[in-house]
């Protein structure tokens, strides 16, 4: 339950956004429920390859949809908070380490909601920084400018960081790849010059908003050196992956027959494999969450839960 002084300064936020027409990022509690809806609009799509879906865990034995959206609700307040630490903040080193306390913070909420299972670590990461330079950006709704000023923020360095070698680090000496660091110090490039592109070219051309955040997610998996792959299956998973992802998409997408047959066999192969594609996940969940801050979007990320009854989030 929020605490009384958390219920009154949104409450306030409410209040100001009634009076004044300005951009939605100026509110840490809108903010922070779209940051939300991105990730449980990310875990929901079905039928994603080798991922939690509403079919089941994917290769993830001890994930499944359920757990994956308390996990993201749990987030709430996390999201909520780096907003409000971005209010007035320039990049640099500062705001840097605020988000990162606030970040491991939510880390623990994240465990408790979730018995100890790992479910957001890396959106937490991903989707922080890019909260934050939401409300950083003098340009609202602006992909770009937004995962520039996050780029920046995380270029800096966190004096307070817990030491010991991660699971992505251990991956990114050993096959010398950018990781999800490297992705956010380059401004998030899967991001918006790859994901957002695919998803807003595929609605041009008129293709249902499922099929269209599929592709978006293969059109990211084709290109990015997942180090979730690399860690569960190694150089071969990655390759099927990408080399899988990539003749989906030249079948025209995974609105076509033949497009729709080939991720069946995609899955396939990476649970066979036991590879999971997990940071194009969180950068599937990025690229829906700048997505819902322009005026083009196709709305809320999140319409239907996986049981088919409206889920959106509420603040």
């Amino acid at each position: 339950m929020r605490s009384l002084s958390a219920r009154r300064a949104e409450k306030a936020d409410a209040q100001v956004a009634s009076t004044f027409s300005v951009p939605i990022s100026v509110f840490p509690a809108q903010l922070a429920t779209l940051a939300v809806d991105s990730l449980i609009a990310e875990a929901s799509l079905t039928p994603k390859p080798g991922l939690v879906d509403s079919r089941g865990p994917g290769a993830h034995a001890d994930l499944d949809i359920d757990l994956m959206h308390r996990s993201a609700r749990s987030l709430h307040s996390c999201f909520r908070d780096m907003s409000r630490a971005a209010r007035g903040a320039v990049v640099g080193r500062q705001i840097r380490e605020q988000l990162a306390a606030i970040g491991r913070e939510g880390e623990v909420a994240m465990f408790a909601a979730t018995g100890g299972v790992n479910t957001h670590k890396g959106a937490i990461w991903s989707l922080g920084l890019l909260v934050a330079g939401a409300v950083m950006s003098t340009r609202p709704g602006d992909a770009e400018d937004i995962a520039a000023i996050a780029g920046g923020i995380a270029r800096f360095s966190d004096s307070r960081m817990p030491t010991g070698a991660t699971n992505g680090s251990r991956v990114v000496e050993r096959y010398g790849v950018p990781g999800a660091r490297g992705e956010a110090q380059s401004g998030f490039p899967h991001v918006v010059s790859i994901g957002l592109p695919a998803l807003r070219r595929a609605r041009s051309r008129g293709i249902a908003e499922t099929f269209a955040r599929l592709d978006a997610l293969l059109s990211i998996m084709a290109t990015l050196d997942d180090t979730c792959l690399l860690h569960r299956g190694g150089p071969k998973a990655l390759e099927t992956a990408k080399t899988g992802a990539a003749e989906i998409l030249r079948l025209g997408g995974t609105s076509t027959q033949p497009g729709s047959d080939a991720l069946g066999q995609l899955d396939i192969d990476l649970l066979e494999l036991n590879a999971s594609p997990g940071g194009s996940g969180d950068l599937l969940a990025a690229t829906l969450f700048l997505d819902s801050l322009n005026d083009t979007s196709a709305g809320s990320p999140v319409n239907i839960d996986h049981k088919g009854a409206f889920s959106q989030w509420k603040s």
